[in-house]
Formats: C-alpha cells, structure tokens, sequence
C-alpha cells in the first residue's frame, strides 16, 4: 500500500485557520464481523446530548462559522457532524446504513467532528480540498434520479481529476466515490478545528481504526495527519 495524502490548497487556511486533518487509508479484507458499525452507532446515539465532550458545541459553533465564511448558511446546509446529530436529537436513532459507513457515522456523532468515507478506488488523482470556481461537476440524486450540478463559485469542496467528489466542505457527498463494506480501498478523513484538541482527534482516529480492524482483522490501515 502506497501512501495516499490529500491536498489542501492554502487559501483554506484564510477561510479555517488552524484547520487539520487526519486522513486514513484502508486496504480492506474480508468482514469477519458486520455489527461492529451498528453497535457503535446504537451507542454513539443513546449516548449524545447526556455525556458530551467539553469542547463539542464549541467545536461545531466554529464550524458553523467556517461555513458561514465561505457563503454557506449552516441553518439549511450544516457541517455533516451537526447534521448527523440533529438528525439524532430529533429521531432518536440512525438507522443502518452500512456497516463501515453506520461506524463513521458513530465516530462522527461521539466526538462532534466531521467524518467521510470514501471509496478510493474510484478516485482519479489525489483527493483535493479547493475553492471551486463554479465550473466543477458533482454528481448526485435528485427525486430519486441521478443528475449533475455544480458548486457555488467560491465554494470549498473536496475533488479529484474527474470532479467534485463533496460539496460545501463535507456537507455532501457524492455518488461516484460513495462508500460500501464492499469497497477495496477506503479512504476515511476527520477535519478538526481548533477547539477540538488534537489529543481528540487522535483519538477519534484510533477509535475508527479499532472499529475497521474488529470488522475486518486483515485490513492493512495507515494514518496521515494533513495540515
């Protein structure tokens, strides 16, 4: 396995400063174990709003403001992390999606920070985080029916050669590179904001790393931290 690191175009900096990380590449193995997601979703949601982490909202706040920045009204489009837990709040559970997609989801939920998971393995080119020029193409549904759009200009997105691959920062994903336990190559990033501590972030990572090797023994796994 090759090292995988994703790009961040400097202009991110101005619009997050003190914005990093941690990108994590699976080369996957056969699942041994598909509950692993569910459970620490069923935890991670029985959990919310009774044992937070101090930083939490003050994360999710700045991330707010992130958006906010780049033209993004976080009321109607939040950060995936806010969406998931207002999704939560207001039903109780998750239902299961996948099992490596419900363990994110949980990660994403427990520590307040965005998490996406992607698959590798359609990617054309290094993963990207850049501020689109209103040109790009992301594929996505639309009434049930597969379409095309295009970012705001002055959007942040996340691409590769071939297109958009999420919108408005790690509002949206999209179809072509969506993530499945079937997936060869998975690619996983947390991105953090100062309020949340570093030590955190670590070890939301270890916690998704400890998930993906329960769920699939064989998995060889590297972490980067991108800054």
């Amino acid at each position: 396995m090759f090292p995988m690191i994703p790009r961040i175009d400097p202009e991110i900096a101005r619009l997050a400063p003190g914005f990093c990380a941690l990108s994590i590449v699976v080369e996957a193995a056969p699942v041994i174990d598909t509950l692993v997601g569910e459970r620490a979703l069923a935890r991670a949601c029985a959990a919310l709003g009774t044992d937070e982490a101090p930083w939490a909202l003050e994360h999710l706040a700045a991330w707010d403001q992130v958006f906010k920045g780049f033209g993004a009204k976080p009321a109607r489009t939040p950060c995936s992390a806010q969406a998931l837990r207002k999704r939560v709040l207001r039903d109780g559970v998750l239902p299961a999606i996948d099992p490596v997609v419900d363990l994110y989801n949980a990660i994403s939920i427990e520590y307040a920070i965005p998490v996406g998971g992607e698959d590798l393995a359609a990617y054309v080119g290094t993963p990207r985080l850049v501020i689109a020029d209103g040109s790009e193409c992301f594929d996505t549904l639309k009434e049930g029916l597969p379409t095309q759009e295009a970012p705001a200009p002055g959007e942040v997105v996340w691409r590769d050669d071939l297109g958009v691959t999420c919108r408005r920062w790690n509002w949206r994903q999209g179809i072509r590179t969506r993530l499945s336990l079937s997936s060869p190559r998975m690619w996983f990033i947390l991105e953090c904001l100062p309020p949340m501590p570093r030590t955190a972030l670590w070890e939301a990572g270890d916690r998704l790393i400890a998930g993906l090797t329960q769920m699939m023994p064989g998995a060889r796994i590297e972490q980067t931290l991108v800054e």
